[in-house]
């Protein structure tokens, strides 16, 4: 399940504080919100999954991931249009405000979303770093 939970998330939670927070990209739905990013890095997970005989929890990050692109970005793709974000950075992103609606007052919900998110993304890479190192001294 923590692995649905964060590959839901996963976008917002990278892109969001770069955004808003320290002001690196252009929009909170670029950079993994971007196919040219999106797409490597589901390969990656799935081709980790299966070197690691975890097919289904690697599938259940990736269908996660990808579902949160889509759920952004539906009614474009709907209408036939393909969202400048998805293509990222070939297009320029499409422009929103710089301080986002759920910023709240002097950015508070801003902080807290980058200090839930440092904390949600850290957590992950302590296990991923630690799956990564039995797999590598794991006898074949």
């Amino acid at each position: 399940m923590f692995v649905t939970v964060v590959g839901s998330q996963f976008p917002d939670l990278v892109d969001k504080p770069l955004a808003h927070q320290f002001g690196v990209l252009p929009s909170g739905r670029v950079f993994i919100h971007s196919l040219p990013f999106a797409l490597p890095i589901a390969g990656g997970v799935l081709a980790y999954g299966l070197y690691t005989e975890r097919p289904r929890v690697a599938g259940a990050f990736v269908v996660a991931y990808l579902s949160h692109l889509l759920g952004d970005t539906y009614r474009r793709l709907f209408a036939g249009q393909i969202p400048s974000d998805l293509l990222w950075p070939f297009v320029a992103a499409q422009q929103r405000p710089t301080v986002p609606f759920w910023a709240g007052v002097n950015g508070i919900n801003v902080r807290l979303w980058t200090a839930f998110s440092t904390v949600v993304i850290g957590a992950t890479l302590i296990i991923v770093m630690r799956d990564v190192a039995r797999q590598v001294q794991k006898p074949t």
